[in-house]
């Protein structure tokens, strides 16, 4: 996913049945804020200040109106009226700067808590005031979400507008912590509103309706779908795919699973999605193993919501409902991010050493006899490409130290303690364990390039995910097979960091 994370692979919303969104002309995006027109900026102005609630004060809370549902309507006309990038994320970001947290509100009612604490005071007196400052902390402009959120298509328009500032973020177009705070303010409201209670779990067939069908087509990024007879056969025998829906929107994807029926875990995607089934009927004795080899978030909005772990833990109890006798689980992922992680790694111990020091002198000797020239000068332009693997002698030496940097990048190379890589950290933190990586699992392009070639087993040995998911969640540790743990071993005996 991004996948889920890089774990999910993302795509768009579909169309609001609100306002529709302009085209946005062709052309290059803007790398930095841009300046709105006069007349646009008081348009912006005057909407925030029309639109966005006041908050009422603390004893009238649940006593004042709410606003009328055309002030809500107004802001999604107008945003659904920009037609730039740079235009929504001025937007959002005037409403993130403007209509936040009163801080004033917030000292006051923090020194009233202190006060408290510091005197004998009745527990309910100290539990009011505690209330109080929990609503001085809520921001402004969280009153505008929650009163859209109740218009028809109200929290589609939401997720869409959390997708847009999500981009304008990683466009720097927006910046800053007023905007990452609301961005999280966002996330916590759909979080709510997207949890399993309101999610809906569905299965996909050919008999399902063609519409159906087109979406779980467009909306597969790990493994692209081909053509019509392949999303035929991902359906089909020896195969399931799941998606959930929200109850507001029934029968549109917004986190698709595709599970592989199988004899053993597998080690390659070619078997899954190149590979005839064997019958048109299936044999319930020749299966047993699922295989998750695809997750794919739809709408970019929802990075960070859990649907995909809701979404595995619900696959698993309809496939033991279907097979009693089913004990195995894993998925087949991908690694993405390997690749360039190792290309840094070369350039720096160019730089550092002269040469790299991530092989030792035998691999060094055996990959520069085959290629004919000195290791530094052609191993960055063949993994660059894709063209390494049709020669048989160069994977054979490639094969054991791009194994154990492999291992170490899932393994060992980390953010904030937890592993580095997001296809990791997502199925680590749903307590699998790091089972087994594959060489030569994935032969596209883009498994190539991405990752030299290789997935990973991640195996979730269900009576254990909790503890696994506690222990690395809290202490982050991973837990992982001998394979991957001799493979670590041997990075760190043979390579040099």
């Amino acid at each position: 996913m991004r996948g889920l994370g890089p774990g999910l692979a993302v795509r768009r919303l579909l169309p609001l049945r609100l306002p529709p969104r302009p085209q946005r002309p062709p052309g290059p995006r803007l790398s930095s804020r841009p300046t709105v027109s006069g007349a646009l900026d008081r348009a912006m102005d005057e909407l925030l200040r029309r639109a966005v609630p006041l908050t009422p004060v603390y004893e009238l809370r649940e006593k004042t109106p709410a606003p009328a549902e055309g002030q809500c309507a107004d802001f999604v006309s107008f945003y659904g009226g920009l037609t730039e990038v740079a235009e929504r994320a001025e937007l959002l970001s005037r409403l993130a700067q403007g209509f936040g947290v009163d801080h004033g509100q917030v000292a006051e009612q923090s020194a009233g808590v202190l006060q408290l604490r510091e005197q004998p005071r009745e527990a309910a007196v100290l539990l009011q005031a505690e209330d109080r400052l929990r609503y001085a902390l809520v921001p402004r402009y969280r009153g505008l979400f929650h009163h859209i959120s109740k218009l028809d298509g109200g929290v589609r328009f939401l997720v869409q507008l959390r997708a847009d500032l999500i981009e304008a973020q990683a466009l720097k177009l927006v910046e800053g912590p007023h905007v990452r705070e609301m961005n999280g303010v966002l996330k916590g409201m759909l979080t709510e509103w997207f949890s399993s209670g309101f999610l809906n779990l569905e299965r996909v067939t050919w008999h399902s309706p063609c519409e159906v069908l087109q979406k779980i087509s467009e909306s597969e990024a790990v493994h692209p779908v081909k053509n019509w007879m392949d999303i035929k056969q991902r359906v089909g025998p020896y195969r399931r795919c799941y998606f959930f829906s929200h109850c507001s929107t029934p029968e549109e994807p917004l986190v698709v699973l595709h599970v592989a029926l199988t004899s053993d875990i597998s080690s390659n995607i070619q078997s899954i999605v190149k590979e005839c089934p064997p019958a048109e009927t299936e044999e319930k004795n020749k299966i047993a193993a699922a295989i998750f080899y695809s997750i794919s978030l739809t709408q970019q909005g929802l990075q960070g919501v859990e649907l995909g772990t809701f979404l595995i833990k619900r696959v698993v109890k309809e496939l033991q409902k279907e097979f009693p006798h089913l004990g195995t689980f894993s998925s087949l992922s991908p690694i993405p991010g390997f690749t360039k992680w190792l290309l840094g790694l070369l350039n720096s111990q160019a730089k550092d050493h002269g040469r790299s020091e991530l092989f030792t002198d035998s691999e060094y000797k055996e990959i520069s006899a085959v290629t004919g020239c000195p290791l530094n000068e052609t191993l960055k332009a063949l993994l660059s490409s894709n063209e390494w693997v049709t020669s048989e002698k160069l994977a054979k030496a490639l094969q054991a130290p791009l194994m154990r940097l492999c291992a170490w990048y899932l393994y060992g190379e980390k953010h904030r303690g937890y592993a580095l890589n997001p296809v990791a950290n997502f199925h680590l933190q749903n307590g699998a364990v790091m089972w087994r990586i594959n060489w030569m699992a994935d032969l596209s392009f883009k498994g190539i390039t991405g990752s030299c070639g290789m997935m990973v087993n991640y195996r979730y040995f269900l009576e254990e995910t909790a503890t696994n998911s506690t222990s690395y969640l809290g202490s982050k540790n991973i837990k992982a097979s001998e394979q991957v743990l001799n493979l670590v071993a041997q990075f760190q005996k043979n390579s040099k960091l």
